[in-house]
């Protein structure tokens, strides 16, 4: 049987979420291995905007951040900040990929602050590019920890909206009409959105984890269908690449 960890298992399921043809806006971390992984396997044509203005690169060893000159290795151009989160305002970055402290039924992230906003209990570093690529991309697709902690009903502080407090919440707020949150991946599963209610919605689990496992691990009423499929393993192929992309396990390795 192939050996993989938690991070491996997460970064291939995360790359499945992507397109060949498409335009992927990350930031440093887990979505970019994603994005490199996809590009080497299944989506060549996948276009990268890196946070920090670096458009379609082909990126030679694994950026430490998205600020790292390697992110404009052979680039097609390199902006700035306001010049990717321009792009979103013109509607052309099809995927977000984001992380958080927090992220709610919703879909909703804090990276701001655990607790009250002017007394909190702890003060994280805030939005960066998060809420401008959550909140113009077509579709954002969130990476976290699975538990009751980060997976809360509600989160302390909304830095990036998902669909806020349910159905039309963004058209209200003046996002764009389609946008919004579209995948979750955790440690323990794959989960989606019910087009009906806007709530988070279970899709898979990973290999070895049970349906109790992911509910006692969630911090609201998960919606759980009646035909919970299981996420594929990563493949030895798929493995070789990813370890290749981080040979020194950066990412994958912690």
């Amino acid at each position: 049987m192939t050996s993989y960890t938690p991070i491996e298992l997460m970064a291939t399921v995360a790359s499945h979420q992507l397109e060949d043809g498409k335009i992927e806006g990350v930031g440093t971390g887990l979505p970019m291995i994603a994005g490199l992984l996809a590009q080497k396997t299944h989506a060549p044509k996948l276009i990268i905007f890196f946070e920090a203005g670096s458009i379609a690169p082909q990126v030679p060893t694994l950026p430490i951040s998205v600020g790292d000159s390697r992110c404009a290795h052979r680039a097609v151009a390199a902006t700035g900040l306001a010049g990717i989160m321009e792009t979103g305002q013109r509607g052309m970055i099809d995927y977000a990929f984001l992380g958080g402290a927090e992220v709610d039924m919703y879909g909703n992230i804090n990276s701001t602050v655990i607790g009250d906003h002017d007394s909190p209990k702890v003060r994280l570093p805030g939005s960066g590019g998060a809420n401008d690529f959550g909140s113009l991309s077509w579709r954002t697709i969130i990476i976290a920890r699975h538990d009751k902690a980060k997976l809360p009903e509600r989160v302390s502080f909304i830095t990036t909206p998902g669909y806020i407090d349910g159905p039309g919440a963004r058209e209200e707020a003046g996002l764009p009409r389609g946008t919004g949150p579209y995948r979750v991946i955790t440690n323990l599963a794959l989960m989606g959105f019910d087009e009906e209610t806007c709530r988070m919605k279970l899709i898979s689990v990973h290999p070895g984890v049970t349906l109790e496992q992911v509910r006692e691990n969630t911090g609201f009423d998960l919606i759980i269908p009646d035909d919970v499929a299981t996420s594929p393993s990563p493949t030895e192929s798929e493995l070789t690449v990813l370890r290749g992309i981080d040979p020194d396990g950066i990412i994958i390795g912690k």
